[in-house]
């Protein structure tokens, strides 16, 4: 089962996370008491989650923030939010971020939160025009939707991608951190435009003066992923949910950075409401890093099942990131307050008790 299009509540695991991350007392969250939200990617893996997040404070807290869920499909959204359909605090509006949307705009939008892309291989390697349009003229429509708002803050949602290959240099990324890019590839086109996307940020705060910040996300994953999502996590757990092989397509010794869905959530508010203007965050939890095979053997360890080694089909390894060492440093955002709530191992077990029909 995949609850992204269904109950979320019906998962008693995912009910507790959003508990959890509520309980978060390292940011103020009377900052949002009475503002609202633009959420670009809402119906997404980590959209759909924040999205509940708010939905939550605002029912269990008073919170009374707008959510305005902007989503491609109407239709979508209404089933992925049904829990909140009696709320007037949460509006979809239904557009694509690669057109213009300031017409969508309801009323005073506070803050701009733009997590829509495409975030996965496939993707990458069958609609690389979307990839990248969708991080570039995206984030412009986005950054010109808060300038017409005045909004207090745009929060732009990066990704590790942007470090490129690892030079050998440096155990940990910092924020600073650049590796090599080979821009002449469709596989290019992902962390370029990410790259782009922050220059763009850059451009808006220094040219038009709006507050921003930028949030690193790593490979992220947990009970809200979507049935298209083709990373190398999200087939495992799928796999393990049915009691199938986890299906390994390469040695498996890529050293990345992982995060929970629910610490990715807390990251992305920590970096909204503490982070500094122009800065950017690597929303990453050092004890998360751990190599895919084991990763693999975790999963299958969880599910019952076992690993097996597969070649990765041509339009698969097209869309497979060169990295094979990816490592963030997260400690400019643990200086803020944030921390990981979660193990690997919890999350993995908490998503396959989700996932599993």
């Amino acid at each position: 089962m995949d609850i992204s299009n269904n109950k979320p509540f019906s998962c008693p695991q995912y009910a507790e996370d959003l508990i959890t991350i509520n309980g978060c007392d390292w940011f103020d969250w009377d900052i949002l008491r009475d503002r609202s939200l633009l959420i670009s990617g809402s119906t997404g893996m980590i959209g759909s989650c924040l999205v509940d997040v708010i939905m939550f404070r605002n029912r269990e807290y008073g919170l009374n923030c707008k959510v305005f869920a902007l989503s491609r499909s109407r239709e979508k959204a209404c089933s992925r939010f049904v829990e909140w359909s009696d709320s007037s605090l949460l509006q979809i509006l239904e557009g694509d971020v690669n057109q213009e949307i300031t017409y969508l705009m309801p009323g005073k939008i506070d803050y701009v939160l733009h997590l829509a892309s495409n975030t996965h291989p496939v993707a990458y390697a069958t609609d690389p025009i979307g990839t990248v349009l969708t991080n570039i003229i995206g984030t412009r429509n986005m950054l010109e939707a808060a300038m017409s708002q005045r909004a207090r803050r745009f929060l732009f949602a990066s990704s590790n991608e942007i470090y490129g290959e690892n030079r050998g240099d440096k155990e940990l990324f910092d924020e600073q951190y650049l590796g090599y890019i080979d821009c002449n590839t469709l596989r290019a086109g992902y962390p370029e435009s990410k790259r782009c996307g922050e220059a763009l940020c850059q451009a808006y705060l220094k040219q038009k003066g709006l507050d921003i910040v930028i949030a690193r996300l790593t490979r992220s994953f947990g009970p809200t992923l979507l049935p298209s999502d083709t990373k190398a996590m999200s087939q495992f757990l799928r796999n393990g949910v049915n009691g199938e092989d986890i299906v390994l397509k390469s040695d498996g010794n890529q050293l990345y950075s992982y995060t929970y869905t629910a610490d990715a959530v807390t990251g992305l508010l920590t970096v909204l409401l503490k982070g500094e203007c122009g800065q950017s965050y690597n929303v990453a939890e050092e004890s998360l890093d751990i190599p895919l095979k084991v990763i693999a053997g975790i999963i299958a360890e969880e599910a019952g099942t076992r690993v097996v080694f597969d070649f990765p089909d041509a339009v698969e390894a097209a869309g497979f990131s060169k990295a094979t060492k990816a490592r963030l440093d997260g400690s400019k955002l643990r200086a803020l307050g944030w921390r990981a709530k979660y193990t690997l191992r919890e999350g993995i077990s908490r998503t396959l008790k989700c996932l599993n029909p």
